[in-house]
């Protein structure tokens, strides 16, 4: 199983990019940050950064969307990143969050989710599209070059899509029970599709915190549960509790009062209070090392190819430290014992 990190890009810059360096020397394998251009600063030219002062580690949003940017756009600065500096590249997307909401604007549509996909994978591996009615590709592209396009999903409409064509599946959250539905799901849709199953990588993403003192973890990752639960909220108002999704997705929103975007992935965020201790512990990666390893042994037998480190919390430096040292060389030696 593979490690990575999340980022939000907090300013100053310089910050994110040293500690992706950190990662990178601690053993992560992918360094991931938001996108959403008016709550933080601009990932794509903190990523040239980091992929300049690092030599392994893949970079790329956590998620992007297909609103914020023109599609050739986005393939454009991918396939830049990856003539400097190798494919080192990754795709997250959805369709659309914070960065579209803060803009008065809805998600992305799901036909319009998928159209992205295709368009940003062919572009960036030198192999015309047709878009708007007009075959475009980027000349200066050389081919061969692939960039995995990994989707980020809860609803049955998008997990379905996900199966049909993404090469990665993201999870943000942490429940090895909910990330066994999820994954199933997908594999499904895959296979109806006609595609592998098992060609699809899975990526399960959640705050993580070394430490003992679970009550102050347990307040620094609350907002975890109002950010999911704000996802969730969508899927409820549309197909209501019926089973569209796991119920324990869907029961722990009924005390939810709203969102403010201004506290979006943020700890100690003021409009969490509905979120119940048992859903932050299901949903994040909390207690001593030990713990971390149970739940990442569990989730890596479910078939999660990465789990990815939300670090948004107040001791960041220490649950770096302590992956790099205990967490990461623990399951990385059960995989070659394996």
């Amino acid at each position: 199983m593979d490690i990575g990190v999340v980022f939000q890009c907090d300013p100053p810059a310089s910050t994110v990019v040293d500690l992706a360096v950190e990662a990178e020397a601690a053993g992560f394998s992918h360094v991931w940050t938001f996108d959403s251009h008016l709550l933080w600063q601009e990932p794509f030219v903190i990523y040239s950064q980091i992929l300049a002062r690092t030599s392994n580690v893949v970079v790329g949003p956590m998620v992007t969307n297909p609103g914020t940017r023109d599609w050739t756009v986005t393939a454009s600065l991918f396939a830049t990143l990856n003539e400097m500096y190798g494919a080192r590249t990754i795709c997250g997307i959805g369709r659309g969050d914070s960065a579209l909401r803060t803009l008065g604007l809805p998600p992305n549509s799901l036909k319009e989710l998928g159209e992205c996909v295709h368009v940003i994978r062919e572009l960036v591996a030198g192999r015309p599209v047709t878009l708007r009615g007009n075959e475009v590709r980027l000349p200066w592209v050389e081919p061969g070059t692939e960039l995995p396009v990994w989707v980020a999903a809860y609803g049955p409409k998008a997990l379905a899509l996900t199966g049909e064509v993404g090469d990665g599946y993201i999870l943000q959250l942490a429940d090895p029970d909910i990330a066994a539905w999820m994954i199933q799901t997908v594999r499904g849709a895959a296979e109806k599709a006609g595609r592998d199953p098992a060609a699809i990588k899975f990526c399960v993403a959640a705050p993580a915190y070394v430490g003992d003192d679970l009550a102050h973890q347990r307040e620094q990752t609350r907002w975890f549960g109002g950010m999911v639960g704000n996802h969730v909220a969508d899927i409820v108002a549309r197909y209501g509790t019926s089973g569209a999704v796991p119920q324990a997705l869907t029961d722990y929103i009924e005390g939810r009062k709203g969102y403010d975007y201004a506290q979006h992935g943020k700890a100690g965020n003021t409009h969490t209070a509905f979120v119940p201790d048992d859903i932050v512990d299901r949903f994040c990666v909390l207690g001593p090392v030990e713990s971390h390893l149970t739940k990442l042994r569990a989730l890596r037998d479910l078939g999660v190819d990465q789990f990815a480190v939300y670090l948004q919390h107040d001791d960041k430096e220490h649950t770096l430290a302590a992956y790099g040292e205990h967490i990461i060389p623990a399951l990385r030696a059960e995989s070659v014992a394996a």
